[in-house]
């Protein structure tokens, strides 16, 4: 997606149209893991908290019905415990239980209420403390468009296809008219509107500067070849490595990527989002973003 305007510059809905007509960019539910985290801290930065933040990386222990002892017990991946770390480091290292007490502490409904600012269906959402660790249901492109909002300085943008529509003698038919996150971006027409402010410019700003450290030093350094100071972005990794997700941005494009199979079943034991989802990005990113100079 250009996160200035919401245009759709590729989209890959599966590997062969011939065999499966399903959309997997556009009409898939899959949930994110953790690359949905960056929504969670958003949320958390509106209610106070901030990149310096200290949080307890420790267990946690919820009431849950739905367990068999009646209990929820989350986990990191590696099943570890670091103590109380500052947020910047909870995301450079994707720490579970940090988000669950992050969302717990903003409060799971207007947590989640919050979240619906970046576009997400409420159905989508669970209303839980679960949603901290992404048991949410999105498709691809419902990711890019979340992202692109921490892109452009907290507007959300409407994603769409078709620029315009020619007759058989060149005269235009149709022309797309969207809304713009910026005031005086390259290519915009006159009276353009603008797309609404869904959330502080502010905290979309902390949100970017943690997702630029996950590249940097953390699970998405794969990207770091692209030699670019402008990229970020965030994995995702469920359970039994069902799905693996690599959300990021670069100058004015945001790219989702997913990887996964069609009857949920697992990529096999160590398939984590830095293996496989991340070079896939840093593999299109790569020419996608030759010669686009770097955005400050």
């Amino acid at each position: 997606l250009d996160s200035r305007n919401g245009a759709i510059r590729a989209l890959v809905g599966g590997f062969s149209f011939a065999l499966n007509k399903f959309n997997r960019a556009t009409q898939s539910a899959r949930p994110p893991g953790s690359s949905f985290k960056p929504f969670v801290y958003s949320a958390a930065f509106e209610r106070g908290f901030n990149p310096g933040s200290l949080v307890n990386d420790a267990p946690v222990v919820l009431p849950d019905p739905s367990q068999p002892d009646g209990w929820w017990r989350p986990r990191n991946d590696d099943g570890s415990f670091l103590g109380p770390m500052r947020l910047r480091e909870a995301m450079v290292r994707s720490r579970n239980l940090v988000s669950v007490r992050l969302l717990e502490a903003s409060g799971a409904r207007p947590g989640r209420d919050y979240m619906l600012k970046f576009g997400f269906a409420p159905e989508s959402l669970p209303p839980n403390l679960s949603l901290a660790l992404g048991t949410s249901a999105v498709a691809p492109l419902n990711m890019a468009r979340g992202f692109a909002t921490f892109a452009n300085g907290g507007k959300l943008i409407d994603p769409w296809f078709i620029e315009r529509i020619e007759d058989r003698n060149g005269d235009i038919v149709y022309q797309a008219k969207p809304r713009w996150a910026c005031g005086d971006c390259e290519g915009m027409a006159a009276g353009t509107e603008s797309a609404p402010q869904a959330i502080d410019p502010r905290n979309a700003y902390l949100v970017m500067s943690l997702l630029k450290d996950v590249i940097k030093r953390g699970t998405g350094s794969r990207a770091n070849v692209l030699g670019r100071p402008d990229i970020g972005g965030k994995t995702g990794t469920t359970n039994d490595f069902r799905d693996v997700w690599f959300s990021g941005f670069g100058a004015d494009l945001v790219t989702t990527v997913w990887v996964g199979f069609d009857d949920f079943s697992s990529l096999g034991s160590g398939e984590f989002a830095a293996r496989n989802a991340v070079p896939i990005w840093t593999n299109y990113m790569r020419v996608a973003l030759n010669g686009v100079p770097e955005k400050e």
